[in-house]
């Protein structure tokens, strides 16, 4: 079947309450594409299979402005014979209720780490005012290629856009991931999807829902009248199932400390800043980021993060102004500029490790490099690295140097680059199941807490700078690290992490080689002088895995081609958890 002169179905790939999910080929574009054909139940009336289709449409549109990696995209709506099909990205995938129903309930750590890809777009949803109604397991997408992403944003399930219901006792919805306000009353909120997140994730772990009965009446009863059913194998994730399980919406977790609770328990770490119990109210909580340029004198270091919509800056930068010129007139403001330091430092780390708060942006083009108005750096020396071991950025135990984070020395401009090699040798650890690449000899995995793989040679060192995962080599000083990227563009986020590194006077002499969108992702590649000396360094940061992780680089420049083959092979053996 040819639907609107362009999709021909397939298969049949998924079947729900309001309708059917088909495999489609686009004749035009020659792409798969998912078909979602709205089928309003028989048992309504005439005027509600109307208005399940026009709010279909209105709902559509509200659902193709996000852009979201971790939401499946939206890309057309056809009407055929007088009702609405949605076309979709196509995501060869599992549900995570397909996931729990073959291997079992997931250990607490997987399943924070799908809830935190889970949050990313519900956020992104609730921030242009997209309330989703309907998460449950067999709405998460866990891809084929390690993706988790969240689908069907109201078009399976409607409640009407004011709240209201479309028949008196009548909620769309699965009852056993219905917050009990929504069941109780039939309103739509931030908190609602919020609880509907933390039935999903306690499902997760135990197996099931925590209100799961023999009958959607039963269900029903038992939200109305009780607490939860108890988690025995939740974990670390504990807290984020008490936090948004709470019966009162006002005292349910918000974006901000589900965030927190969730890297704890998808990390291990306990010494992340306490979680607040913010209640989350009928709308996004706008998040805070540090504001450099309005630290000078006694202006509040913080703002409410800006509104795309209300930005009419052609260039705007992470903290929502024209871009500016980093390097040498920046640097020219004195005594001010140095405050700045360590709040842009804060800045940039939380961009490039991918934790803190969310950033967002607007009229930002992939692609773009800015050229830099500092001054450029000199012919390349032929030969200063460090007589003895040391990292990039630093003098080794035979080079002298003015001590780390002394006065006047300007700071690391991301993560891993330190004076001194640092943290303890890399353990062996066993490839994936069903691993291809093979490492080379001399080389070993290693197996990250926070669930990636990587090959590196056995004779580096490991360590951890806030949250970031960073690789040495001792002889050398050859570094390579590892960050959780976040819900921000990639290109985006690197222009960020560069702004907020200049601002903070982090790269003296900087070299911008390259910055601009890469493989699906973007790749920032760029040279800068370090504070010890006549020692220029060499770095590239890549995103991977649509964005969610990032990768560094970083050498001496004279041994930037020669480290080339190391750098491939690296980047070839590095897996993202599954």
């Amino acid at each position: 079947m040819l639907i609107a002169g362009r999709y021909r179905l397939l298969d049949l790939v998924g079947r729900g309450g309001m309708g059917r999910v088909w495999r489609a080929r686009d004749e035009m574009l020659h792409r798969e594409v998912a078909v979602k054909e709205i089928v309003p139940p028989s048992w309504l009336a005439d005027h509600e299979r109307d208005e399940v289709r026009s709010r279909t449409m209105r709902e559509a549109r509200a659902a193709a402005r996000l852009n979201h990696p971790a939401v499946v995209r939206l890309y057309d709506v056809v009407a055929v014979d007088g009702s609405p099909w949605i076309i979709m990205e196509y995501v060869p995938s599992r549900t995570l209720q397909d996931v729990v129903d073959a291997e079992g309930p997931l250990e607490p750590a997987r399943a924070a780490r799908i809830g935190l890809a889970v949050l990313d777009a519900l956020q992104a949803a609730h921030t242009v005012g997209v309330l989703h109604r309907d998460i449950k397991p067999q709405n998460v997408l866990v891809a084929h290629d390690g993706r988790v992403m969240l689908t069907d944003f109201g078009l399976a399930t409607f409640d009407g856009g004011d709240g209201a219901m479309t028949r008196p006792g009548m909620v769309f919805g699965s009852p056993q991931y219905v917050a009990p306000e929504r069941a109780a009353e039939g309103v739509s909120t931030v908190a609602a999807d919020l609880w509907s997140l933390g039935a999903t994730l306690h499902a997760a772990v135990e197996g099931k829902s925590p209100y799961a009965r023999s009958t959607a009446m039963a269900t029903l009863s038992a939200l109305a009248a009780g607490p939860p059913d108890p988690a025995p194998h939740a974990g670390a994730l504990a807290p984020v199932l008490e936090g948004l399980l709470r019966r009162d919406p006002r005292e349910r977790l918000d974006h901000d400390a589900a965030r927190r609770l969730l890297t704890m328990a998808a990390t291990g770490r306990a010494d992340l800043p306490p979680a607040t119990d913010r209640p989350s109210g009928d709308g996004p909580v706008p998040g805070l980021i540090a504001h450099p340029a309005a630290v000078d004198g006694d202006q509040d270091p913080t703002i409410p993060l800006p509104d795309p919509s209300d930005e009419p800056n052609p260039a705007p930068t992470a903290t929502g102004g024209a871009s500016p010129a980093p390097g040498a007139d920046r640097a020219a403001r004195g005594p001010a500029t140095r405050r700045l330091a360590l709040i842009g430092v804060a800045l940039l780390v939380a961009v490039a490790a991918g934790v803190g708060a969310a950033l967002t942006f607007a009229d930002d083009k992939p692609g773009d490099t800015v050229a830099s108005s500092s001054p450029q750096p000199p012919n390349r020396p032929a030969d200063n690295r460090p007589d003895g071991p040391g990292g990039p950025g630093g003098p080794g135990p035979d080079r002298p140097g003015p001590p780390p984070n002394g006065r006047d020395v300007p700071p690391p401009p991301f993560a891993c680059v330190r004076p001194h090699v640092a943290g303890t040798p890399v353990l062996a650890g066993d490839p994936a199941s069903g691993e291809q690449f093979r490492p080379p000899p001399g080389w070993v995995w290693h197996a990250d807490t926070t669930g990636f793989r990587v090959s590196v040679p056995a004779s580096w060192y490991y360590s951890r700078d806030d949250g970031v995962a960073c690789f040495q080599d001792p002889a050398t000083g050859r570094a390579f690290s590892v960050a959780p990227g976040n819900s921000a563009d990639p290109l985006v986020r690197l222009r960020a992490a560069r702004d907020a590194a200049a601002g903070a006077g982090a790269l003296p002499g900087y070299d911008e080689i390259r910055l601009a969108a890469s493989d699906g992702g973007a790749e920032w590649e760029l040279r800068w002088q370090a504070p010890y000396g006549d020692l220029w360094l060499h770095a590239r940061q890549q995103t991977v895995a649509a964005g969610r992780w990032t990768l560094a680089w970083i050498t001496h420049d004279e041994d930037w081609a020669g480290a080339a083959a190391d750098w491939k092979k690296v980047r070839e053996s590095f897996r993202p958890p599954r």
